[in-house]
């Protein structure tokens, strides 16, 4: 999860990919256990099979299809909610299991069917609960459903734990009559693990494509949310962020996806990695979906103590928002030193995007110094090991029934199970947690603090104030990079650290394609500023259309001249 070990890489370094600081043992680790096992990553997505080099998908009528879109279908008689499922259903079966194999959704709920035709039946007595009644919704594999679907994290040591009750995540989805058709693959353990670890891939899914080039990362570790949302298998997709989990594979998949202020969103019933930092969050083709789902999702949980600061600042429907002239005299923060520079194709696009705010209206800061950029040294890691330990073994302490019991058994488990588990990268991270106090450590308690101070007082906080600003931005990331199961991720740099450490809201939106990729653009703000970067978002996506469905290609297209295909 660090911005990897590159020289152009941003401050600090955390992304979700891999992390700064850790030791090289992973790769050691994989080599000591004989012979290297043949690079087959999963069902149905073995990397050695042969791919045609473009996909045609057969023409889906919904591909691409919005929430609302849905809605107007469902009243006006052409669809039902059962209909809708059937047809993405079978996309799921066209897409993900034959044809490029991209290998997103992890688990199919088998009682979808059921649930939509009861929610046929309610909207015709009743009408619909809300404007997600009838939507088929997919959900990452971290966050527990009380059903017949499990919630493994992508990990073997799971399959067959039963969790006490739903997340308030799903909960609050089936509450407003969406249709949580499934579970999508992740990077195992939402990519805490290991630090040479490949996105997208887990013990249990096996490896994630991405649908634009599928020898191309989907980027993690929500990366079969992002993949799956983007192919058009169900309306809208749900990930999980720690440091660049909704970001990261929303930007590589081409997509919007929301990063909640921490606490806006409930986290309970989602395997954890750190409460200061873990949020649920939207991932959409769409701002306007974004809004929606998020709005959704919103509530104050018992369960959740961090929840209790949003009473007041949440909103039970972000759509109010959505303004196409919402850059109009918008003061945006550029931020260059450190957050541009690692990416060629990415700095070309910026320049595009900041040119096309302009247009609309902003008035650029441009650049905007982050003073505590580069200083934060190992403190992000080490409060993400001190509250991995702790929250997990909370966690899995509550469920039910479960294989394993504390972060103590789940390590074990990997080592009887090396050949699954281990093959393609260690447990070094997982170990290193292990390893740390309880959260009363005074190594805990000060590198909390100062991350809360480099990142918030005198981070975000300060940079907003001093210029004015309602918002910062920069690239997400680069061009996703190659899947490489033996070296693990290369990706060269990226921004979600600033918004991950504070704990406050980013949103990224496609910027544009480099080489047939994509690229997304991130607007940063301060706690609670979803309305404010949601209307910017809104604005800026009107203003360009960049998002375009994926070619499921079988290699990135890279033109013979050699120059970046921009769009």
């Amino acid at each position: 999860m660090t911005q990897h070990d590159d020289p152009a890489a941003p401050a600090g370094g955390m992304s979700r990919r891999h992390f700064v600081g850790a030791t090289l043992a992973g790769g050691a680790l994989a080599l000591t256990r004989g012979k290297l096992p043949q690079l087959d990553p999963g069902p149905g997505a073995s990397p050695n099979a042969k791919r045609p080099t473009r996909h045609v998908a057969a023409p889906f009528e919904l591909e691409e299809a919005t929430i609302a879109q849905l809605q107007d279908g469902m009243a006006s008689g052409k669809y039902t909610a059962r209909k809708i499922v059937e047809l993405y259903l079978s996309r799921i079966d066209e897409l993900d299991h034959r044809g490029p194999m991209l290998n997103e959704v992890i688990e199919l709920n088998p009682d979808a069917l059921g649930i939509a035709d009861a929610l046929d039946a309610e909207r015709k007595s009743k009408g619909p609960r809300s404007p997600l009644h009838g939507i088929p919704v997919l959900i990452k594999d971290n966050i527990a459903t009380d059903d017949k679907m499990m919630t493994t994290a992508g990990s073997l040591a799971l399959v067959g734990a039963k969790v006490p009750r739903d997340s308030f995540v799903a909960a609050r989805l089936c509450a407003a009559g969406a249709i949580i058709l499934g579970k999508t693959n992740l990077s195992e353990w939402a990519n805490f693990r290991a630090s040479h670890s490949t996105s997208g891939w887990s013990g249990r899914g096996g490896q994630s494509h991405n649908p634009y080039a599928l020898d191309r990362t989907p980027s993690g570790s929500s990366s079969g949310s992002g993949g799956a949302s983007s192919a058009s298998f169900a309306a809208a997709a749900i990930g999980t962020e720690t440091d660049g989990s909704i970001v990261s594979p929303s930007a590589a998949c081409s997509l919007v996806g929301i990063k909640p202020t921490v606490g806006l969103l409930s986290r309970s019933g989602i395997v954890p990695i750190s409460h200061s930092q873990d949020t649920p969050g939207p991932m959409c083709r769409t701002v306007a979906d974004a809004a929606a789902l998020l709005g959704v999702l919103t509530g104050v949980d018992p369960l959740d103590k961090a929840t209790h600061a949003s009473a007041g600042k949440a909103h039970t429907d972000y759509t109010t928002f959505l303004d196409a002239d919402g850059l109009k005299g918008a003061r945006i923060g550029v931020l260059r030193d450190r957050y541009m520079g690692y990416s060629r194709a990415a700095d070309a696009l910026m320049e595009d995007a900041l040119h096309a705010m302009r247009d609309r209206g902003a008035v650029l800061v441009d650049p905007v110094a982050f003073p505590t950029a580069g200083k934060f040294g190992d403190a992000e890691f080490d409060v993400l090991l001190y509250e991995f330990k702790a929250d997990l073994d909370a966690y899995l302490a509550a469920l039910t029934s479960s294989p394993v019991k504390s972060l103590a058994d789940v390590i074990a488990f990997n080592e009887q199970h090396a050949s699954t588990e281990l093959a393609y990268f260690a447990q070094e991270t997982m170990i290193q947690a292990q390893k740390k106090g309880p959260l009363t450590s005074p190594g805990y308690t000060k590198a909390l603090a100062k991350c809360h101070e480099l990142a918030r007082v005198r981070g975000i906080d300060a940079v907003l104030a001093k210029h004015k600003l309602d918002a910062l931005v920069a690239p997400t990331q680069g061009p996703p990079w190659h899947i490489d199961l033996v070296n693990g991720d290369s990706g060269g740099g990226g921004s979600s650290e600033l918004a991950a450490v504070a704990g406050y809201g980013s949103i990224t939106v496609p910027m544009g394609y480099a080489f047939g990729l994509p690229v997304g653009l991130s607007f940063i703000g301060a706690a609670w500023s979803e309305p404010a970067l949601i209307k910017l978002a809104y604005s800026y996506e009107q203003a360009t259309k960049m998002r375009r469905p994926p070619a499921f290609a079988s290699m990135a297209d890279i033109p013979t001249d050699g120059h970046p295909r921009s769009t």
